[in-house]
């Protein structure tokens, strides 16, 4: 049985933003529970990371607009006859509670931002090996800590960013599900379509041909360039099958 490898690209800089908060709410989720330094110094380094991008452009408000955005394009699909009503009603019931927690939060990351550990484990973080335990005894006495102790502290923190985490999921499930999949294929390793105003490029591509995309363009028209893993020894097809969605 083949594998098939789903490739997303975003088509506009806020799609790109969102896909890397997504990636990096992801990391941190993947680092628990935080047991020991490893798990604990790449918890940190995606805290840093995600506060990094928080400081770039107007997140909350971008998801606030898309959260109206979105209610007001399931407002037309109700208009299609033979529509699920009840699913488009509780979609748009959705938006709206999430875009309300959204609003009402913080802004964005200040429980991390202002938290004594994470600052000083940020500040050593840029320093190569800078994180030992005669640089960073408070880190080292925390990991010696109950479990349960930490547990309760990251879940703390983990919780700051619900609002933000449960309303860029529900964009981001319906971007990605407004699009279906459909079979393209490439000529020479190359294809170019028109993006129709899309946010994102999701590719499906078979392990076997050893093969990644390498997208550019906008919403308006892209082109995708496929490249052999291995740039020695690799072949590119003269024909090659793909699965594109542009949502």
């Amino acid at each position: 049985m083949s594998t098939q490898i789903l490739f997303e690209h975003p088509l506009n800089e806020k799609m790109r933003t969102w896909l890397r908060i997504e990636f990096l709410i992801q990391q941190l989720e993947s680092s628990l529970p935080v047991e020991n330094t490893s798990k604990a110094l790449h918890f940190f380094r995606n805290v840093g990371d995600l506060l990094d991008v928080f400081e770039r452009g107007e997140i909350r408000t971008d998801i606030l607009k898309e959260l109206e955005r979105q209610q007001r394009k399931l407002l037309s699909w109700a208009e299609v006859p033979g529509v699920d009503m009840q699913r488009i009603d509780s979609l748009r019931s959705q938006l709206k509670e999430h875009g309300s927690l959204l609003m009402a939060a913080p802004r964005l990351g200040q429980a991390l931002r202002e938290d004594r550990l994470i600052a000083l484990v940020r500040q050593r973080l840029s320093i190569p090996g800078g994180c030992c335990s005669f640089d960073l005894p408070t880190l080292h006495i925390w990991l010696y800590s109950p479990q349960a102790q930490r547990d309760a502290q990251i879940n703390q923190w983990l919780a700051s960013l619900q609002p933000l985490k449960q309303s860029l999921n529900l964009v981001l499930d319906i971007i990605r599900n407004s699009a279906p999949f459909r079979k393209q294929t490439s000529l020479n390793g190359f294809y170019q379509d028109n993006g129709d105003d899309a946010d994102l490029l999701r590719l499906k591509l078979d392990l076997s041909c050893q093969l990644y995309p390498q997208v550019s363009g906008h919403k308006s028209r892209f082109a995708i360039r496929f490249l052999p893993l291995d740039s020695e020894n690799g072949v590119i097809p003269e024909r090659l099958d793909f699965e594109l969605a542009c949502c």
